[in-house]
């Protein structure tokens, strides 16, 4: 019996459409903020799956929605400001 995998490219070929282009570098690099303020979240609160929250986690997940709203206004605010491509100045 012959194997599928016998006919097939045992390993994929590198392609160059991988890498992110630099625009879109940009664009992650703008939103690092929000990332990071949604990581301080899930860092906040994946402690609490198995045990019951404190006055200080408490703290720490309020603090952390802070930076999420911040983050997002923040973002909002620079996107409105930014022109999208192909508008006439």
């Amino acid at each position: 019996m012959k194997s599928i995998a016998a006919l097939q490219d045992l390993v994929t070929p590198w392609s160059d459409g991988l890498e992110p282009s630099d625009a879109e570098l940009e664009v992650i690099e703008q939103e690092l903020p929000l990332i990071l303020a949604e990581r301080d979240l899930l860092d906040a609160l994946i402690p609490l799956l198995d045990r019951p929250a404190s006055e200080f986690d408490a703290r720490r997940i309020r603090r952390a929605w802070k930076r999420i709203l911040v983050a997002r206004r923040d973002l909002a605010n620079h996107t409105a400001d930014t022109p999208m491509p192909g508008d006439v100045a």
